[in-house]
């Protein structure tokens, strides 16, 4: 990571939720944790004289156009892709390095082309603008050759945050399902990346995978005539980003476990597999790159069993970032995960109302998956159970978004208990949009 130094971190807190009493005999201590990042766009040109103060930190954005075939029908799909990825040039800051990619079965550099990136100002905005006149559609999909285009060009220049913008309409038939995880896996941790669906032709699971694996946001837009203020949303928020490769360090003493860490706001997405070790009792999560924000993590760990009145410190949650020479600079804020045994039932039994939540919360995203899939399995029965339960638990969160969503593939009878009925009809715009959007989940009540 190239420009890092202190004056470009944000200040990050940190704040843990939870319960500590545990039952004699308990051994699962659960806590969420939130981390607020604020004033990063206050940061100073120290140390990188070349941009104006004040203007954020080195960064290279790679935007990624489906030119497939399909982009042809109807051909609003590629003139929308077209205005979008113009909308975003016009939103990049001013000394932010870019490429165009146009995407099929092969990658094609489409601006600034020569292996290289752009700089913006007026004059390359302009260029690039011109250059996607030449977009046309015709060929297969490959979207693993996209991906490591992007990686080639964004890592081909001396930056602080790496971004990625993916727009696909269809099916990435013309590699193999493995083809891409590969290529996902290259890339994890080398740049973030946002994807977007247009249309209803497209595979919901696989664009979903690849915004999830490089820690970027996933979405439909089902209608072309959006994808322009969808396009300039993101490029704005990727240009408001401060730190990349922020990472949650979550130590844990002898004799303890880490069962899983997720971040559950402000969308689901589990952590546990992508632990890298960080020395003993210690591992790193994964999190991406920070602007002025706050998002929430559950943290599930399993202690020894210890005598009633005994406590402990079941885990230390820290951020850490990494340095240009292989070591990581801790950003201040720091969590503790507590136990303390206790035969007070109430105080043992009680459930923290953070935790409550956001433990719905990731029901209600793996409700609507399950119920969706078995619809789509022809098991009607298995997808109104589902389907139900989801209705009820974003009705008891107080998930409007997800509920308006849910009664568009569901008649919904009675959301307290769940009781529903599948609709004969569905729009399949509807169906992939809850499907897209199940992960999106809503923060506790204060």
């Amino acid at each position: 990571m190239a420009n890092f130094a202190k004056s470009h971190v944000p200040q990050f807190s940190m704040d843990v939720y939870q319960n500590e009493y545990l039952p004699e005999g308990g051994r699962e201590v659960n806590a969420i944790v939130t981390v607020t990042a604020t004033g990063g766009g206050t940061v100073g040109s120290a140390v990188t004289p070349v941009r104006p103060a004040g203007r954020g930190p080195s960064a290279a954005v790679a935007i990624m156009v489906d030119c497939s075939g399909s982009m042809d029908y109807p051909p609003t799909k590629m003139r929308g892709a077209r205005d979008a990825t113009a909308a975003a040039i016009d939103a990049l800051r001013d000394g932010t390095h870019f490429a165009v990619i146009g995407g099929t079965h092969v990658a094609k550099e489409v601006y600034p082309g020569g292996g290289g990136l752009a700089t913006a100002d007026a004059t390359t905005r302009e260029q690039a603008k011109q250059a996607l006149r030449r977009l046309s559609a015709g060929g297969g999909t490959a979207i693993g050759t996209w991906l490591r285009l992007a990686d080639r060009l964004l890592n081909s220049d001396d930056v602080t945050i790496r971004h990625g913008i993916l727009l696909t309409d269809g099916r990435n038939e013309h590699e193999s399902p493995e083809d891409l995880r590969a290529a996902l896996d290259a890339c994890a941790g080398r740049f973030t990346c946002d994807a977007r669906g247009v249309g209803t032709d497209w595979e919901v699971k696989e664009v979903t995978g690849i915004a999830s694996a490089l820690l970027g946001s996933a979405d439909i837009v089902a209608d072309p005539a959006g994808l322009a203020a969808d396009f300039t949303r993101m490029m704005e928020t990727a240009m408001g980003k401060e730190v990349a490769d922020v990472a949650l360090r979550v130590w844990a003493p002898v004799g303890t476990a880490i069962r899983f860490v997720k971040q559950v706001a402000p969308t689901v997405e589990d952590l546990t597999d992508r632990r890298t070790e960080a020395g003993p009792r210690a591992g790193d999560y994964p999190t991406g790159s920070w602007g002025d924000e706050s998002r929430d993590y559950h943290v599930c760990v399993e202690v020894p069993a210890a005598g009633l009145g005994q406590e402990m410190l079941a885990a230390r949650v820290s951020l850490v970032v990494p340095q240009p020479d292989g070591s990581v600079q801790n950003v201040g804020a720091q969590g503790l995960v507590r136990a303390v045994w206790t035969d007070d039932m109430t105080a043992s039994t009680s459930i923290n109302p953070q935790v409550a939540h956001y433990t719905g919360q990731a029901e209600l995203a793996q409700a609507i998956q399950q119920g969706l899939d078995l619809r789509k399995a022809g098991d009607f029965d298995g997808a109104t159970a589902k389907l139900g339960r989801a209705v009820q638990l974003a009705s008891a969160s107080g998930n409007a978004d997800t509920a308006k969503l849910l009664a568009k593939v569901v008649d919904v009878v009675d959301a307290a208990t769940g009781t529903v009925r599948l609709k004969t009809r569905v729009a399949e715009a509807d169906e992939m949009t809850l499907e897209t959007r199940s992960t999106k989940t809503v923060r506790v009540k204060k």
